[in-house]
């Protein structure tokens, strides 16, 4: 969640629930008196009491106490790792008479190397192949094979912010450039096929959390943590293409990245580039961090979502607050417009997202839509009569607007979902999520592809938001996230609608 310092480095990943104690009769040992049966560490406080000391009875009492109950928790820590051990070495029994292979080879060599292996290095390694050899019968959309390479092809890599990433946005008139809005205070502009940055926007003092742009001129809408919105103009010219990089990895199923640093990106940062620092207009009617702004159809109003738990409408040629939308019970986490009629959706910490219609001038009406159980993260509009909401409940549910009461698809997932987007011709949905995936699914919930994920490729660290260009008949998905970096991907829809 964005942050009004906007630092990133407290990224809202999912806390790990604490492993309850096991309730064995081993865990309970108790001491005697016998000498024979007396552990190490009460035979060393014998040795102490007679030895000359200058400290108190009672506090040499108290340490003595002390050390005992810490060497009982070592004892019961010990005890539960041969429990785990037995556990893991009785799975791979398991996996091995199911004739799975274990490790990659013979399943009785595998068994037996897990059977011999003691060390925490084996363990944790049994632990990642066995989790593999389970998951091996799950079709994956992107495996290596001559058909499935077509899908997926890396665009370029955007990288030169100094901290995460949270938004991203097309341009929808020419010249076509990418934009991106970071917690280090700054959006940046690229050229999407050369990867180069073209402009930087310095005018916020507080992390860009959303960047959208104008429908029709160069104008480009900020939202910040300093509770306020910025419109400002930019001038850029493209460079000339450049050949795409040479990638060999197909979409594949997930790696293991852990080999580079979280920190660490390819590249180099942006050379010294145009910065404006000077907004055309500044909204500053919230009273919190300012998540989300969004610009109506026609580009005269724009709607912005905040912490304080409302939703401004301003008049772009004055800044001029319109309409405050209240009715939010906790802070909002996003607002969007429709394509091509007054419609504003916001969503918000509450669990609900609503939609607000300004279709007729007299009357502001509202709906509420009540689905999930969690934080809905996003909602968005698609070119027809639907929603699509994301949550931090792990579900992604498609919404008619004829008919509010119940989702009309529900895509249920291994993860929180953040700013999701849907492609207008296609009407497909990109989901990104806490655990670095990003998936695609249509709107009926059928899930289409996931986009490759390895040591070459993807992304290291929570994707936070995902954006469609279709433009020049061709598809491009651009994804970003705490890792710093933007990636763009080529993606073949026939190839895809094909796989379906």
């Amino acid at each position: 969640m964005p942050v009004e310092g906007g630092s990133s480095s407290g990224s809202a990943s999912a806390g790990r629930h604490p492993k309850q104690k096991r309730k064995a009769h081993s865990l309970s040992i108790r001491r005697t008196n016998s000498t024979e049966e007396r552990p190490p560490g009460i035979l060393r406080g014998d040795m102490l009491e007679g030895q000359d000391s200058k400290l108190p009875l009672a506090l040499r009492n108290n340490l003595l106490d002390l050390f005992g109950q810490i060497e009982r928790e070592f004892e019961n820590l010990y005890i539960e790792n041969l429990e785990l051990r037995r556990e893991i070495d009785s799975l791979n029994e398991r996996l091995t008479g199911d004739g799975q292979a274990v490790d990659g080879g013979d399943p009785t060599k595998g068994a037996l190397k897990a059977k011999a292996s003691h060390s925490t290095s084996q363990l944790s390694q049994k632990l990642k192949t066995t989790y593999k050899a389970s998951t091996s019968k799950i079709v994956s959309s992107f495996k290596a094979t001559a058909g499935s390479r077509a899908l997926c092809q890396l665009l370029r890599e955007y990288v030169g912010h100094r901290d995460g990433i949270w938004d991203l946005s097309v341009t929808r008139t020419q010249p076509v450039v990418l934009g991106t809005a970071s917690a280090d205070h700054s959006a940046l502009l690229w050229s999407i096929e050369t990867g180069k940055c073209l402009l930087r926007y310095a005018g916020h003092a507080g992390s860009v959390n959303s960047i959208k742009f104008h429908p029709t001129e160069q104008m480009a809408l900020t939202a910040s943590g300093d509770q306020t919105a910025h419109i400002w103009r930019y001038m850029v010219q493209l460079p000339a293409p450049q050949p795409p990089p040479d990638v060999s990895v197909p979409c594949e199923d997930d790696q293991d990245s852990s080999d580079r640093e979280e920190g660490e990106v390819d590249g180099e940062g942006p050379c010294e580039v145009p910065t404006v620092r000077v907004a055309t207009a500044t909204l500053k009617s919230h009273q919190g961090v300012v998540i989300a702004a969004d610009w109506l159809v026609g580009g005269r109003q724009v709607v912005t979502a905040s912490w304080d738990r409302a939703a401004n409408l301003y008049e772009v040629e004055t800044s001029e607050l319109v309409h405050t939308l209240t009715g939010h019970d906790q802070e909002l986490t996003h607002c969007c417009t429709h394509p091509t009629q007054r419609l504003v959706v916001t969503s918000s910490r509450d669990t609900t997202f609503r939609l607000w219609d300004f279709r007729d001038p007299s009357i502001h009406s509202v709906n509420v839509f009540q689905g999930h159980t969690d934080t809905v993260t996003s909602a968005v509009f698609t070119v027809g009569d639907n929603v699509v909401s994301g949550s931090d409940d792990r579900t992604v549910k498609v919404w008619d607007l004829k008919n509010m009461r119940s989702p009309i698809a529900t895509i249920r997932t291994d993860s929180a979902v953040n700013r999701v987007s849907v492609s207008a011709n296609q009407r497909i949905i990109a989901l990104p999520h806490d655990n670095r995936q990003v998936r695609l699914f249509d709107m009926s919930g059928v899930r289409l592809a996931r986009l490759p994920r390895s040591n070459r490729m993807g992304h290291r660290r929570m994707v936070c938001c995902t954006a469609w260009n279709e433009e020049n008949q061709t598809c491009n998905l651009f994804t970003c996230g705490f890792d710093r970096q933007a990636i763009g991907w080529n993606i073949n829809i026939p190839a895809l609608l094909q796989e379906k």
